[in-house]
């Protein structure tokens, strides 16, 4: 497992050894041991979640407020998204910024999104499996959500109409009416 700081220094891409053969592949998708050696931050993940999207949808930018917090580990089973994870931590160096990858069944790479970030993809092929370990149990109360599209926040997507959720078109709040709970 090879673990990469990026330019939001607590949001880590892992890039895993993967054994490929005739066969097929195997990979350890999360060790938790390694983890935390390699990357210096020790998670208790408590719940998984799995999504099925087509081309097009977008999901996000998502986060629970305190003390619902919730840090994830996500990834590409099958298929294709643009990850995002923008920076909501008042007093952060990188308070409004994001970062952004492109996560697949085939590059394998993961992203380790601790709490204080709103999350959130775009998916890029037909039928994208993702998966996401949580360090928190899904609160409907404590969910909230920044509109996709703020200029405010300069996100690149690539797309003017994606496929959005009721919750997203009509909940989701800008940036600049924003406040943080972290």
């Amino acid at each position: 497992m090879e673990i990469e700081k990026l330019s939001i220094p607590e949001l880590i891409l892992i890039k895993p050894q993967v054994f490929a053969d005739e066969r097929g592949y195997f990979f350890e998708s999360f060790n938790e041991e390694k983890f935390a050696q390699k990357s210096g931050v020790g998670v208790n993940f408590v719940q998984d979640n799995e999504s099925l999207s087509n081309c097009g949808v977008l999901r996000g930018l998502h986060f629970q407020n305190p003390p619902y917090a919730q840090g994830k580990l996500v990834r590409v089973i099958s298929g294709s998204v643009q990850d995002v994870a923008v920076d909501i931590r008042r007093n952060s160096p990188t308070f409004g910024q994001h970062f952004s990858v492109i996560l697949s069944g085939e590059n394998k790479y993961q992203l380790y999104i601790p709490e204080g970030f709103a999350h959130g993809f775009l998916v890029l092929e037909d039928h994208t499996i993702f998966s996401y370990k949580c360090t928190n149990f899904y609160h409907r109360e404590s969910e909230s959500s920044l509109k996709w599209n703020d200029p405010d926040l300069h996100i690149v997507w690539g797309i003017n109409a994606p496929v959005l959720s009721e919750k997203d078109r009509n909940t989701a709040v800008t940036w600049k009416s924003f406040e943080t709970h972290f």
